[in-house]
């Protein structure tokens, strides 16, 4: 059976890339599952973002539905929303900024499996000005460092994930934190990772929101804090591992009794 997938992007001043976001994404989609739907949340966009998204919701009124916010929530803030709000087995979310290419969905869809519950991407190689890529390698190898990350790429924001995680984890982060949050709660909490390399293209349109020294200093100071929270008083791994484990029983039990109402049909016939 196709997977029932949740395809969510944030938007936050990409007028000139939902676009082809969504389109690329209704594209794919229709190709790997039966049963799925796109949501966006336009964050308190300045641009034409909203007049952008109305457009898209008219060509696409049954795959698309989209929020618009008046006032930014913040990145952290807005993904949050975006998980609660999605309704399908499997959750994918990538920016709106057209860094990735949606289509790739498919090749995270490939890995689905019983035996996978968070599809990672990791960027082939890296299309940011030098003074970000430097930034970027230091950040992402002192956050894997710091937490004991098992991806190699934790600032790649282009995820498939079952939905079933966020009824056992609860994620905070309202800024960019929320990357390494979710991923650190994931894993603590005993999900299993499989990593997919997919590209990454120049930006085109609009600015990058993180990558400039003020937020990215604000950003190493809440480490500290989450690195007390969770490396030292190792408060996911107490609070999730024994909720994952139950719904990995539950699962069990569900599978092994759709497998007997299967067979018993089959002995009738």
């Amino acid at each position: 059976m196709k997977p029932s997938i949740s395809v969510f992007f944030p938007c936050y001043n990409d007028a000139g890339t939902i676009g082809v976001m969504v389109m690329r994404a209704i594209q794919a989609l229709r190709e790997v599952s039966d049963d799925y739907e796109v949501l966006v949340t336009n964050d308190g966009s300045v641009d034409d973002s909203r007049f952008v998204l109305e457009e898209l919701s008219r060509l696409y009124p049954k795959e698309l539905c989209f929020e618009n916010r008046t006032q930014p929530s913040g990145y952290g803030g807005v993904l949050r929303s975006g998980f609660e709000r999605a309704t399908k087995e499997w959750i994918f979310y990538t920016d709106g900024d057209a860094q990735y290419d949606a289509r790739e969905l498919r090749l995270l869809v490939e890995k689905i499996s019983d035996d996978v519950d968070f599809i990672n991407g990791y960027k082939i190689k890296r299309r940011d000005p030098m003074h970000r890529i430097w930034i970027g390698i230091v950040y992402q190898y002192f956050v894997k460092l710091l937490f004991g990350l098992k991806i190699r790429d934790v600032d790649c924001d282009f995820r498939l994930m079952r939905r079933e995680i966020f009824d056992v984890i609860d994620l905070e982060s309202t800024t960019g934190t929320i990357t390494f949050e979710l991923v650190k709660k994931a894993q603590d909490a005993g999900y299993r990772f499989i990593e997919v390399p997919v590209h990454h293209f120049y930006r085109q349109y609009g600015e990058s929101q993180f990558f400039n020294f003020s937020r990215v200093a604000a950003t190493l100071a809440r480490l500290i804090g989450w690195w007390w929270r969770l490396v030292v008083k190792q408060e996911a791994v107490k609070k999730y591992r024994a909720k994952r484990e139950t719904q990995v029983a539950s699962r069990r039990a569900q599978a092994s009794s759709s497998k007997s109402q299967v067979a018993g049909y089959r002995s009738q016939q």
